[in-house]
């Protein structure tokens, strides 16, 4: 078994429907090291998973250059690599949309993957003082100037995309999507089918929610972003658990591993919709796979409702110092 091949927007490129999601390799979630990235890129090939994604803040550079390592030491066929820019941590953040900037970050990106494109290129959140327009534009250059093979947008709102699309076909729109975040379903998943738009879901795993044990707080480094985030400071995060335990018993009861069925969730809910979970381990990798082993039909799905409906989580999904031009639509 396999997962099956999705086109990736309209870039005639194909890619497995389950992406891979290389932030961890960073640091962000607690240490890794190059030795342990490796084999767990090695556990993806091995899983058919060759839909990698990057950027250039995941690690400061960290997370491209553990890529670039495996491809010059190893040099697989057929991975597909998207990365990212924009932002600019600070202090204060802010957000660059300007093609001097985005051709100069993509170029380090290149650099460090030790190649001359990719396939994919993010604007990896939108300046609202910068038309989308002109975003569109800049990125229209980068593919004709042979840089990137298409490009995307992430944390975006619907009028957004199709403002984006009416200047240069989008490829892909990445943005935070799960059993437990449902906003997309106003609008944007739709959108993106009308439009012949990949939707790549990120935090498809509710951020570590959904494992075989559920993310503690006491186990989060400081600095963790998920100390402050509304979901996982109490009242919420208890009920949280609550609710994610429930789920978690049902997986079980049909023989298949947490992170699996969530994923397979996810990928029902459209041809173009591609999840992206993230780890540092080969292990946790693993547990991705039972995704392939359930099916997704009227019934199980009416089931999962049951247990998650729309809405279920308590706390949005960021606070409102997380919100820095993350696009609100309703």
């Amino acid at each position: 078994m396999s997962f099956r091949k999705v086109e990736l927007g309209r870039t005639g490129i194909m890619v497995p429907q389950l992406a891979f999601g290389a932030m961890s390799f960073g640091g962000m979630f607690g240490p890794t090291d190059e030795e342990t990235s490796h084999a767990c890129l090695d556990a993806a090939i091995e899983a058919g998973i060759t839909f990698w994604d990057t950027a250039n803040i995941y690690g400061m550079g960290v997370s491209e250059t553990v890529l670039g390592t495996y491809l010059a030491a190893k040099k697989p066929e057929g991975i597909t690599i998207a990365t990212k820019a924009s932002i600019i941590p600070g202090p204060p953040r802010r957000i660059d949309n300007s093609y001097d900037y985005l051709r100069a970050e993509l170029e380090g990106s290149l650099e460090k993957l030790g190649l001359s494109s990719v396939e994919l290129f993010y604007a990896h959140r939108h300046n609202p003082e910068t038309p989308i327009e002109e975003v569109a534009e800049t990125m229209g250059r980068l593919i004709d100037e042979g840089l990137i093979k298409g490009y995307g947008l992430s944390e975006i709102a619907p009028y957004t995309l199709s403002r984006a699309h009416a200047v240069r076909p989008v490829t892909a729109v990445q943005n935070e999507y799960s059993l437990w975040t449902r906003l997309p379903e106003l609008g944007l998943i739709r959108s993106c089918a009308e439009l012949g738009v990949s939707f790549v879901a990120f935090s498809p795993v509710a951020r570590g929610m959904f494992g075989e044990t559920s993310v503690r707080r006491e186990d989060m480094r400081p600095g963790d972003f998920r100390l402050n985030n509304p979901r996982f400071v109490e009242p919420n995060y208890s009920h949280n658990l609550g609710k994610v335990e429930a789920f978690r018993q049902w997986a079980r009861g049909r023989g298949v591993s947490v992170a699996g069925a969530a994923l397979a969730w996810v990928m029902a809910q459209g041809d173009h919709v591609i999840p992206i979970p993230g780890t540092r381990t080969a292990a946790h990798l693993g547990e991705w796979l039972d995704a392939l082993k359930i099916e997704m039909d009227a019934a199980t799905l009416a089931e999962i409702d049951a247990i998650l409906p729309v809405g279920w989580a308590w706390g949005d999904r960021y606070g409102d110092h997380q919100t820095v031009a993350v696009e609100r639509y309703c």
